[in-house]
């Protein structure tokens, strides 16, 4: 991993920490060759793939962008054509940048998980060896960060993962456990996407019929199976937050850190602004997964009237 790049800062800011009187370490994965915590995994999985099949043609997989981003830098690292399918309405900005990296994009279908069916028929289709969304390889990859913020920062007492298709917050329980800490694992799901949480709170996985979140990169509405197994059995609780509140924890980095960060980014920040009465002095972990949002989108963010 930190062969391509040399990994990322994890800050405490003056600021952050005031606002929720408590001691706030933000994992930067922002600061990524993508701007985004998925190329971790996009490297670990394309040097597991060419190695166990050097003569793979090519790969396919579907996003919303930064998972996208993720395989189409990786795969051109490799010389892999890459192919992502992304559904209709996506961000304008991660499709270009996925097209930047080299890849094929093709639009199909209403969300993510239409975009996912249509990719396992052109897999077939194409021959072409197709990349889910959540694989251990991809754990492998994204848990890196777990590990450089635990290592610069032993003893929190909370850390507050965004859950998409869950290979962060797995990822970080797998870390927590291996290095035998006591830091309590909150997923955050938004209240428009939350198959997760419900899935949590019934101890099975339930599926919503619809995941329409201003956070695209939370937009999950069918559980990983393995992943929620593991969320279960490892995460502390999983929580909702709503999109207002997702837009004043993007107005409240920009504030107080002035960071750009997308939704799904600023998703642990919101709910740790509503936990802020259970946090007061602690020491508490905010996983910025990434600051990938399409430039009109977040000027309408900012300009936003709101308490912060």
């Amino acid at each position: 991993m930190h062969s391509v790049f040399p990994g990322t800062p994890q800050y405490t800011w003056p600021l952050l920490s005031k606002r929720l009187e408590a001691e706030v370490w933000v994992k930067h994965e922002n600061e990524t060759p993508i701007g985004a915590f998925k190329v971790r995994g996009g490297i670990t999985y394309l040097d597991a793939l060419t190695k166990k099949h050097p003569h793979v043609r090519g790969v396919i997989t579907a996003t919303r962008g930064n998972h996208g981003q993720s395989i189409a830098f990786a795969a051109a690292r490799h010389g892999i054509n890459a192919t992502l399918v992304v559904p209709h309405n996506n961000s304008v900005e991660k499709n270009a940048a996925m097209r930047a990296f080299g890849a094929e994009l093709v639009v199909h279908g209403r969300d993510f998980q239409e975009a996912a069916e249509h990719m396992r028929r052109l897999s077939v289709e194409r021959d072409l060896h197709e990349i889910v969304s959540f694989h251990p390889w991809l754990v492998r990859g994204v848990s890196t960060y777990a590990l450089e913020l635990f290592e610069a920062a032993r003893d929190l007492d909370v850390v507050y993962v965004p859950i998409g298709m869950g290979s962060g917050l797995c990822g970080t329980i797998a870390v927590r456990d291996a290095l035998g800490l006591a830091t309590q694992i909150v997923g955050v799901v938004s209240e428009n996407a939350d198959a997760y949480a419900r899935s949590f709170e019934a101890g099975y996985v339930i599926t919503t019929e619809t995941a329409d979140t201003f956070a695209d990169g939370v937009a999950c509405r069918v559980p990983d199976p393995v992943a929620f197994a593991m969320i279960r059995r490892g995460a502390t609780r999983v929580i909702r937050v709503s999109d207002a509140e997702i837009k004043a924890a993007m107005r409240a980095y920009f504030t107080d850190t002035h960071k750009t960060v997308e939704g799904a980014g600023a998703v642990p920040l919101a709910a740790a602004m509503r936990e802020r009465e259970y946090l007061r002095g602690k020491r508490v972990g905010l996983i910025l997964s990434g600051g990938n949002i399409d430039r009109d989108l977040f000027a309408g963010v900012l300009a936003t009237d709101g308490k912060l």
